[in-house]
């Protein structure tokens, strides 16, 4: 099937880069080659750009501009804010508090840190209750030095309240992925280190954002080098960093009213499939991303899911958001007690329109009865 003709509802992890992304990395590849430690003209013209890019990254997340640190992905992100809290917190304590949904990101961190860690269990729609935050809190036999708590759900959806789940917290700091939610939703309070990555918004892959609070307790994790941000090591992308920093400004420009279309259209196909025989829709009903809707499907397949929704040219997504390509069962919907087989993850990218909705819900109740008819029933 031609490009033209197929629907992709994969935007969470391959949304097209964003017209002012191309613009701006097609002009800044013959601007910002150059190092930005040099002295020499084109190392200053590359610094410039670069602190242009976290300027415009800045003034679009409402944080100040050293608190913005470029990294190679979102994954880097997670793993330097998280364990540079953690390192930086090794006198107050040992003990990490992570939600049970949080991405494998976090989960890896862990493990090659460590680190001991106690799980927050979330609700059957996902969500992370202040409540349950507090019991962990008083259940830890060690002391806790940092908890980790997303702000929204990349599989399902679910945002999570993450200014009263600081308030709970205290004086424990707080890491927050925000990958899912930067350029969908305004960037919370309550945070000492974030991380955010510009693939999500329609920015180039390869580039991530680590956010650090300005008087936040944070040592870096990993051997130091010696470039213009501390945090960060290895050589910046410039022409990337700039195409990012575009795309997230303009994301955040049009926000209100691209989310309000995409949450009418998610709303569309939440109360369709829900219609349909055996089939759940997971998260929260309204306490959620604009963009993003789940299903679960009984005695169905995700993998046979996938491909015959693909051969009819929409590309979807099934199995945990952290390991797709395995169809791997998601440990966010085994936290949550739902169905972690048979789903589907549609995520709408800026181009989704009411005619790719209405045509994946016109042809999603035959794909399921020809499915459960190839299995018997």
């Amino acid at each position: 099937m031609s490009a033209e003709a197929r629907t992709g509802l994969d935007a969470a992890s391959s949304e097209p880069l964003h017209p002012a992304a191309r613009d701006v990395l097609l002009a800044a590849l013959d601007q910002g080659y150059a190092d930005p430690r040099r002295l020499h003209h084109d190392g200053r013209r590359a610094r410039l750009l670069l602190d242009n890019a976290r300027e415009v990254v800045a003034q679009s997340l409402q944080v100040r501009p050293d608190e913005v640190t470029f990294t190679s992905s979102g994954t880097e992100a997670v793993h330097r804010g998280l364990l540079g809290l953690h390192r930086a917190r090794a006198r107050h304590g040992s003990m990490v508090l992570h939600s049970a949904v949080e991405h494998s990101a976090v989960h890896h961190a862990l493990r090659w840190a460590g680190a001991p860690t106690a799980e927050v269990p979330v609700t059957a729609t996902g969500l992370v209750t202040r409540g349950a935050v507090r019991t962990a809190l008083a259940a830890s036999a060690v002391p806790v030095a940092v908890a980790a708590v997303q702000h929204a759900n990349h599989e399902v959806g679910t945002v999570h309240a993450v200014p009263e789940i600081a308030e709970e917290l205290g004086e424990v700091p707080l890491f927050v992925d925000a990958c899912a939610s930067v350029g969908r939703l305004p960037l919370p309070d309550g945070w000492a280190a974030a991380a955010a990555s510009a693939h999500k918004w329609g920015g180039p892959a390869g580039v991530g954002l680590l956010l650090v609070r300005k008087g936040a307790r944070w040592r870096n994790p990993f051997p130091e080098d010696d470039r213009v941000d501390p945090r960060s090591s290895g050589f910046e992308n410039i022409p990337a960093a700039l195409a990012a920093a575009a795309a997230l400004q303009a994301m955040v420009s049009e926000q209100q009213a691209l989310g309000a279309r995409q949450s009418a259209l998610v709303e569309r196909v939440r109360s369709a499939v829900a219609a349909l025989p055996d089939v759940e829709v997971v998260g929260e009903p309204s306490q959620r991303l604009p963009h993003l809707v789940t299903f679960s499907c009984l005695y169905v397949g995700g993998e046979r899911l996938v491909t015959e929704l693909d051969r009819l040219g929409f590309g979807v997504a099934s199995g945990s958001a952290c390991t797709a390509s395995t169809l791997a069962p998601s440990h966010v919907l085994a936290a949550m007690g739902a169905l972690t087989h048979g789903n589907v993850r549609l995520s709408l990218g800026r181009s989704a329109d009411s005619r790719a909705v209405g045509s994946l819900l016109s042809a999603l109740p035959g794909v399921l009865e020809r499915l459960r008819t190839e299995v018997g029933l």
